[in-house]
């Protein structure tokens, strides 16, 4: 694809926000008054210049902190009081800050320690104390340095405690040349300067796990000087993976070299595998492998292609380990999880291999359930699961029973809620009257809390309501933080499932009604048209007096209501019931009637089917350079993908019958992509502009186009899925074709998608027709937050979230820096420290760096300075090749009720299925810090739905 040269200018951000210090951050002022007294740093250390460990003492702080103030205050008995008081509120702010770093204890530099006082006291407006106090410690190094004049800083005599207990003098030199090994190769970076970084956190007697910690740490200081450092923390972080493993699985003292690593790879395999059966980690299947064969395939250069949150997230959360060692290697793991997806194949090791193949170059990565569970005695591997509960009291506890047994195995749930009868409907077995939906909500709520998949992350379900259900305003208030605290549910999701025709009275500024589910019982069922004949004539009953639940409000009134406690809460997401439903291959065998966690996943249930999907994204990056789109490789990676999530259903463990025997018949699987943004970078196609949204709409059909081809080749092989027959498939109506469906049915003139094609579906259309498809759904949009983390990779079709900014997840906070944008910002010599100070103080935004011309401006725009209509158009052009949805993510600034109405609107307007997390950019506060005292930097923009730094709550999809 050429690039274009009239590319239209991103709309201008507004007033650049200013600091929220209420936000608690990480930051010395950030925490409430009240923690200061609480939280105290347990089990602190103290580095001291001689490198000797003393332990922590608050009251050296306070002392500290009085004696900048006297040499300042004088005098009176009143400055007295102020300088106690003002010390000890600052002091126990460093204290709280030390805290929050070292929640566990261990050990911080001196240095370390002065630079928060000096933090805290500027912070605190002290500025005349705090420049005293820098003066004091100038001159203090001053004479420290005049103690040893003309004489080299020597390299302290540290000891270094082995495994063994015994200490050892440490090797300075085996060090630089683990630090130099680390550095080989990746460009921009310098041995001496991360030994410097780290240097003032060694200390005597400390472990070789510690020593180890502080090379990690040290080059992850470094990013924001240069994200190649990141690869340099990736590979020091992967030696220490190494000794572990090597240590666990081997017995052995050190780890081999890397430059040893392709001879020593397969003999640790076979081994890591036997041990893992051997622990009930692995299934015993796998020892049945070649594993002869599988170990020589593997390919240990691989290992250095991680960045260091790649690196961190695959450690802390996906590597098997046993009594809190790990056993597996990234390319173990990798094989691991291939293995367990070719387990039911002819030529198994044939196709692990491949699978293998693709995994670990990252050109397409499965779900984090598959990573988490392939190959293991229990192969939960499926992401999404949706489910419609019953309306009586034994199918709702049996439906929160089956939410907990499959949130168990790392399964995100989407819950259909839409039955149950409404607040003061009538209960028969009782004569009394029901409380609504709310009360039960709550009760699944704190299942998700409950189960929280064994550590690993926190359960997660989504509650879907129709809008003309009697309880939807209720519904709408529950992520509220004021009311009636046992009619909320903080801790789960919510969303709205709207037909077409309220969207119409919405427009047409026509009335409401709502209605208990008991008296309209098929409302539930119908999509469409034969949704809105059925409604009119509930409407005209309930207006003669025969029906006696319901209300009737202006639709425009709810809709405000909506829209308002989407600002306010992040809730509820809204998703279009009529553009699934009548657009959906599967509309013979049922309703669709709701989404899943992450709102991508759009299949049928029933009391008797719990829709189940398999996900996993291709890296669309890797498969784009500056001439565009590489078809060849998108085509053979696409086919492959698609075997093996077709695998993941055979292979699959299911926790609750009615899953397996919906996932059997239907086989829906969910292929889609990643890095969208990082492929924009390498064509220099601005977001915001209409190259990018043509780029959206070819690079989603040939992603469709080969899907749907491959699901035929496994038909072919393997035969159609059961319920073929009678789907839009078997009738030759293809996702491109279902539009014109879509059309016929919404009444009025509300639908714009556009309908341009470029390959050759006649052809395709026909062999489907004749050959028919494994997959009864074969594409959705997911996520992919920590996948695309693990492959180094901008998030799914995410535009850039900052361009400097630091990303808290489980594995703790990490700094990112666009590496596209300094690439760019090297080759016209203005990647220095100002510009880094530059972009912290402009929140990661370049469009008020003045010196940056006017092209890079427009290419490196940020999610909260591109007009939201830009990711809607783009969302519209992929969602015409899907045949179920997106998870699509729109970014506001300052947003207001008249521009959410213009934007979900216009989401509707353009066949949008589904709309995810509103992001609204309500606070920022950003840590002015300087790189040479390798402070964090702590810039983050908190949304309405309260997650910090675009970091999704939800992982099952990912």
């Amino acid at each position: 694809m050429q690039r274009s040269e009239n590319i239209r200018q991103p709309e201008k951000p507004g007033r650049v926000p200013q600091a929220d210090n209420s936000v608690p951050r990480g930051g010395l002022d950030e925490a409430p008054e009240a923690s200061l007294q609480v939280r105290r740093p347990g089990r602190l250390q103290v580095i001291r210049r001689n490198s000797k460990v003393t332990a922590f003492d608050p009251a050296k702080i306070e002392i500290a902190m009085t004696k900048a103030f006297l040499a300042v205050e004088k005098g009176s008995a009143a400055a007295s009081t102020r300088v106690h008081e003002t010390v000890q509120q600052l002091s126990g702010r460093v204290v709280a800050a030390l805290a929050r770093r070292q929640p566990e204890g261990g050990t911080l530099h001196i240095e370390d320690i002065q630079d928060q006082v000096e933090l805290a006291l500027m912070r605190a407006g002290e500025h005349r104390v705090a420049r005293a106090y820098v003066i004091y410690r100038e001159d203090r190094a001053r004479a420290r340095r005049s103690e040893r004049p003309g004489q080299a800083k020597a390299r302290p005599v540290l000891h270094i405690r082995g495994q063994d207990k015994k200490c050892r003098p440490l090797d300075w030199e085996v060090l630089e040349e683990r630090v130099r090994e680390a550095c080989k190769g990746v460009e921009h970076t310098d041995t001496k300067r991360v030994m410097e970084a780290f240097r003032s956190s060694l200390f005597d007697g400390m472990s070789e796990e510690e020593l180890g910690m502080a090379q990690v740490i040290g080059a992850r200081m470094l990013i924001e000087e240069d994200p190649q450092y990141s690869y340099v923390a990736a590979r020091l972080l992967l030696g220490q993976l190494q000794r572990e493993v090597f240590r666990r699985v081997e017995g052995a003292r050190q780890a081999p070299p890397q430059g040893e690593m392709e001879e020593r790879y397969p003999g640790y395999f076979r081994q890591y595998v036997r041990q893992g059966a051997q622990a009930g980690l692995l299934d015993p299947q796998l020892e049945h492998f070649d594993l002869e064969r599988l170990g020589r395939a593997l390919r240990p250069e691989r290992d250095l292609q991680f960045t260091y949150l790649g690196l961190q997230t695959l450690y802390d959360r996906y590597l098997i380990h046993h009594e809190g060692v790990r056993l597996e290697l990234p390319q173990a793991f990798f094989m691991r999880v291939a293995m367990g997806m070719a387990l039911r194949e002819v030529e198994r090791e044939e196709r692990a291999i491949e699978f293998y193949d693709l995994l670990s170059s990252f050109r397409f990565m499965s779900s984090t359930p598959t990573l988490f569970n392939s190959g293991t005695r229990r192969p939960q591997m499926s992401s999404c699961f949706l489910t419609t509960v019953p309306d009586d009291l034994d199918g709702i506890y049996s439906a929160i029973r089956d939410d907990a047994l499959l949130s168990k195995y790392a399964g995100g749930l989407g819950n259909d809620w839409t039955n149950v009868r409404a607040m003061g409907a009538h209960i028969r077995g009782t004569n009394g009257k029901s409380q609504g939906v709310v009360p039960f909500l709550k009760v699944v709520n704190d299942t998700a809390v409950a189960v929280n998949q064994g550590g690993k992350r926190k359960g997660a379900i989504c509650a879907y309501l129709e809008v003309w259900h009697l309880d939807i305003e209720e519904f709408l208030e529950l992520r509220k933080n004021t009311g009636d605290d046992r009619r909320r549910t903080h801790d789960m999701n919510t969303a709205c499932w709207i037909p077409d025709l309220f969207m119409q009275r919405v427009h047409e500024n026509g009335d409401w009604a709502l209605f208990s589910p008991e008296e309209v019982p098929d409302l539930h069922e119908l999509s469409g048209l034969r949704f809105a004949e059925r409604y009119r004539e509930y409407e005209e009953l309930a207006a003669a007096g025969g029906l006696r639940n319901y209300k009737t409000l202006p639709a425009v009134t709810l809709w405000r209501k909506m829209l308002s406690m989407l600002y306010e809460t992040g809730h509820p997401w809204l998703t279009f019931k009529d553009s699934i439903n009548v657009r959906s291959p599967q509309r013979h065998t049922g309703v669709v009637h709701s989404s899943n966690l992450c709102t991508e996943i759009t299949l049928n249930t029933s009391p008797d089917e719990i829709a189940v999907c398999n996900l996993g994204s291709v890296n669309l990056s890797l498969h784009t350079d500056a001439n565009g789109l590489d078809a060849a490789s998108i085509e053979a990676t696409v086919r492959t993908a698609m075997r093996m999530l077709d695998n993941v259903i055979d292979c699959n463990y299911y926790t609750v019958p009615q899953a397996r025997r919906s996932n059997l018949r239907h086989r829906p699987v969910g292929l889609g992509i990643m890095g969208f943004q990082d492929a924009l970078y390498k064509l220099r196609l601005p977001y915001a502009s209409r190259e990018a949204v043509e780029f959206a709409d070819r690079s989603m059909e040939l992603v469709s186009f080969h899907a749907i081809q491959a699901s035929v080749e496994l038909a072919e092989e393997r035969g159609p899925y059961s319920s073929f027959a009678g789907s839009l498939w078997s009738q030759g109506v293809l996702p491109i074709d279902s539009i014109s469906l879509l059309q016929t049915e919404r009444e009025g003139d509300y639908l714009e998608m556009d309908t341009s094609q470029t390959l050759a579906w006649g052809n395709l259309r026909e062999r489907v027709r004749e050959s028919g498809i494994r997959n009864s759904n074969c594409m959705a949009i997911a996520p992919t937050a920590t996948i695309s983390n693990i492959c180094g990779v901008s998030q799914s079709i995410e535009p850039t979230y900052q361009n400097l900014f630091v990303k808290s997840n489980l594995s703790g906070e990490f700094t990112i820096v666009n590496p596209f944008l300094v690439r760019d910002l090297k080759e016209l010599d203005l990647w220095d420290e100002v510009m880094v100070h530059d972009l912290k103080y402009f929140d990661g935004s370049v469009q008020r760096v003045q010196r940056l011309p006017d092209e890079l401006k427009k290419l490196y725009a940020t999610a909260f300075e591109i007009d939201p209509a830009w990711l809607i158009e783009a969302a519209s052009r992929r969602q015409k090749w899907i045949d179920q949805a997106q998870s699509l993510n729109l970014y506001i600034v300052e947003p207001d009720g008249p521009k959410l109405d213009k934007l979900y609107r216009n989401a509707w307007r353009a066949g949008m299925k589904t709309t995810y997390y509103l992001r609204s950019l309500a606070a920022t506060h950003v840590e002015k810090s300087t790189m040479d005292k390798g402070q964090t930097n702590g810039l983050n923009a908190v949304c309405a739905v309260g997650d910090v730094a675009g970091e999704s709550e939800c992982e099952a999809c990912q």
